[in-house]
């Protein structure tokens, strides 16, 4: 269990020196990396103000950093939805931040999802990033008891500087990403 104690950082770190002898690797830029990591929610209702209000006040909880409100691409008539209505927020997180919540949300929140047997690895892109989704919030220890009634999913997205999909997934292995077995 010693290796569930290191940060996300520490075994970023040791993923190069692992990943040097299998993809070949001369300098430590050549590895994959994280760069930043995209938490992001929709909101669904544009004209619900305080719906908008309380999911960007969970995020900030959550992540430690304001996000911000992000705009509809286009009008669909079907759902009354125009372009420019505010129905999503989502933050950047980067640098000691972006550390800080890879912990949190590996070694605390993912344990206390129910039913959890690990995300696909089909997740990864092509270009090397891994989208992954939590189907209500409550999982994350800032949320508290008397907010459960508004519950609402998030996408974590890692971005990384892989080339391919099979150097990202071996990337996300070794930092501690829970795949399917």
């Amino acid at each position: 269990m010693k290796s569930a104690m290191k940060s996300v950082k520490e075994k970023q770190a040791e993923a190069y020196e692992i990943m040097k002898g299998e993809f070949g690797y001369t300098a430590k830029l050549a590895a994959p990396r994280l760069v930043k990591v995209v938490v992001s929610a929709t909101t669904g209702r544009s004209k619900d103000k305080n719906r908008n209000e309380m999911v960007m006040g969970r995020i900030a909880k959550i992540t430690g950093q304001k996000p911000s409100l992000r705009a509809a691409k286009k009008s669909i008539a079907a759902f009354k939805l125009r372009e420019g209505d505010k129905i999503g927020v989502a933050v950047t997180l980067r640098g000691a931040r972006m550390v800080g919540f890879l912990d949190k949300f590996f070694n605390v929140a993912i344990p206390r999802t129910r039913d959890f047997r690990g995300y696909d690895k089909k997740s990864v892109d092509e270009m090397g990033n891994l989208t992954l989704g939590v189907k209500e919030q409550s999982i994350f220890p800032e949320t508290t008891d008397e907010e459960i009634k508004d519950l609402f999913g998030l996408a974590v997205t890692m971005v990384t500087t892989a080339k391919n999909k099979k150097e990202a997934t071996r990337f996300f292995e070794l930092i501690g990403t829970p795949f399917k077995k």
